[in-house]
């Protein structure tokens, strides 16, 4: 170990300590087939000028969703985002901050993490938010053991309309502590009610239900509702776009349970996938089974507004046998870009952002399924800002053509099973000419 400035007489002084006579006796549970039994193949070293053209020469690669006409989706959104978002979350006191464990020095930090709570109450019309999660899927799962906590039973429902990432995150998640996982057929790119029904009993202890879920289609969240409600005990855990609710019925008005979501859409950039930000909001007589932080206001002995982190999710740190969970932290810094973006952006320009996402995603698929050998998997299904698209030509090989003409036309879902489907999303950054260069683009491939 070349790179660690131990010496062989500290490293003989470490096994001696922890008693053991090797190196090798230390790291014996790790299967043989797993160690690598010859030096690393590295490169010569290079200056600092030489690695530094490499680099830059690597990222050139990269195409941005600026550098294209992006339709990019399924859980990372290119909305807009105003300037003075990056120039506020970049100061000094706000960048270089991380979590603050002595609190109550920590005032600023503070006080947006509370605006930032009650903006995600006032979204999603619940009474209590924590400081964030990891993501939107380590934020449904947790909202699954909450459940677990909360009522005592181990069974989960999950819709077969849910990312299928952010299931293989819950199934993770959950192995191991007595989870039991099951899943709701689809039926018209939408939960199947009836099978919902057949499946719901007093040993299910929460369903999840992804709205607008994966396929971008609108659940029928006043239905389920009331099904899951059926069962006293079973909580409705909603996992939501936070920008559809700024023209979408809250999840606490159809009766959800625990509202979760994915909060990238608020303030930040795509950034190749993350950092993301997940959302967690409930009833307040769930306030100490939450997992997370909740900071609180309150007045100090002078009489001051002051805030404080009341709740934490391991006793801050002293007895993690109660804890209820091992995140204890928050994604400060993404979390920040949302409250500065949904001050900025107001209740007014959040519904300007979501009605034009809507508006101009119908028109795209309206004018797409006019194109011979394309349809929309489920014409009759509404959707929200994102939809699938049938396509006769393998969706792979449509990214394949276009991405080499700057066009992202969408994901595929080939790997997830189903090639000939392209999932789109639209935002309302796309203009005119950016939605009739995607159709031009998949008639020409079409030869029509």
């Amino acid at each position: 170990m070349p790179y660690i400035s131990n010496t062989d007489a500290d490293r003989r002084a470490m096994l001696d300590k922890i008693g053991v006579e090797s190196f090798e006796e230390l790291i014996a549970a790790i299967p043989a087939k797993l160690r690598m039994d010859k030096p690393l193949a590295l490169p010569d070293p290079l200056s600092e000028l030489e690695i530094t053209r490499k680099i830059h020469a690597s990222t050139g690669k990269n195409i941005c969703a600026q550098g294209a006409n992006s339709f990019l989706g399924a859980g990372v959104y290119d909305h807009f985002i105003p300037a003075a978002v990056d120039s506020i979350v970049s100061r000094p006191e706000f960048f270089t901050a991380y979590t603050p464990y002595q609190a109550e020095v920590s005032q600023g930090t503070l006080q947006f993490i509370y605006e930032y709570q009650t903006m995600i109450c006032e979204l999603t019309g619940m009474e209590i938010a924590n400081a964030s999660m990891y993501d939107g899927a380590s934020a449904i799962a947790e909202a699954i053991l909450m459940a677990v906590r909360k009522n005592k039973l181990h069974k989960a429902i999950l819709p077969a309309t849910l990312h299928p990432e952010y299931a293989k995150v819950i199934k993770v998640y959950t192995e191991g502590i007595g989870v039991e996982l099951l899943t709701c057929p689809a039926k018209n790119g939408r939960l199947d009610l009836d099978a919902l029904k057949n499946m719901l009993d007093e040993s299910v202890g929460s369903v999840v239900v992804q709205n607008p879920n994966f396929y971008g289609n609108l659940e029928p969240v006043n239905e389920l509702g009331q099904i899951i409600h059926a069962n006293p005990k079973t909580l409705f855990i909603a996992a939501v776009d936070p920008i559809s609710l700024a023209i979408l019925t809250p999840p606490a008005s159809y009766g959800a349970d625990i509202a979760v979501g994915e909060g990238q859409a608020l303030g930040n950039s795509m950034y190749l996938g993350g950092p993301l930000f997940g959302f967690f909001a409930t009833k307040l007589d769930m306030a100490r089974a939450m997992p997370g932080r909740i900071v609180g206001g309150t007045l100090d002995a002078e009489g001051k507004r002051a805030y404080a982190l009341t709740l934490q999710a391991r006793e801050q740190h002293i007895r993690r046998a109660k804890a209820t969970s091992n995140i204890c932290s928050n994604e400060s810094l993404c979390t920040l870009a949302a409250t500065v973006y949904l001050s900025l952006m107001g209740r007014e320009g959040l519904v300007e952002a979501a009605t034009q996402s809507a508006q101009k995603a119908h028109y795209l698929a309206q004018e797409l399924a006019r194109i011979k050998g394309c349809s929309l998997s489920w014409p009759d299904t509404p959707f929200f800002k994102e939809f699938t698209l049938q396509t006769a030509i393998p969706a792979a090989e449509i990214v394949d053509r276009l991405s080499s003409r700057a066009i992202f036309p969408g994901v595929d879902l080939g790997r997830f099973g189903q090639p000939d489907k392209l999932l789109i999303a639209v935002t309302e950054k796309k203009s005119k000419a950016d939605l009739d260069e995607l159709v031009d683009a998949l008639k020409e491939l079409n030869n029509e």
